[in-house]
């Protein structure tokens, strides 16, 4: 075997290895676990939200554990009250405007 087809077989490898990890959890998007949002609030409640950023009604975050998260609020208004009051640091900005030609 030359050089050239061992590090062939080599890209390869390192290609399945990333798709396995890529499908392995489908929940978790870019380290970030998806929840419902009475799971959210049982976590704020519990103190184990550190951050939250506010998207329109979508809502992404930190863990005490270093773990993130994201989810979709329904309308809620009391939620930046209760967010502060359990000492979260919250940042916010417009909605993320999604293409409809690619799926996203």
């Amino acid at each position: 075997m030359n050089l050239r087809n061992l590090m062939m077989w080599g890209v390869v490898v390192l290609l399945v290895l990333g798709l396995y990890n890529l499908f392995q959890n489908p929940g978790s998007i870019a380290g970030k676990t998806e929840m419902p949002f009475s799971t959210f609030l049982t976590e704020v409640d519990k103190g184990n939200v550190v951050s939250v950023d506010i998207r329109g009604s979508e809502l992404s975050g930190n863990f005490r554990d270093g773990k993130g998260f994201k989810t979709y609020s329904p309308n809620y208004p009391n939620l930046v009250e209760k967010l502060s009051a359990k000492g979260v640091s919250i940042t916010a900005g417009l909605e993320k405007k999604r293409d409809l030609r690619c799926g996203e």
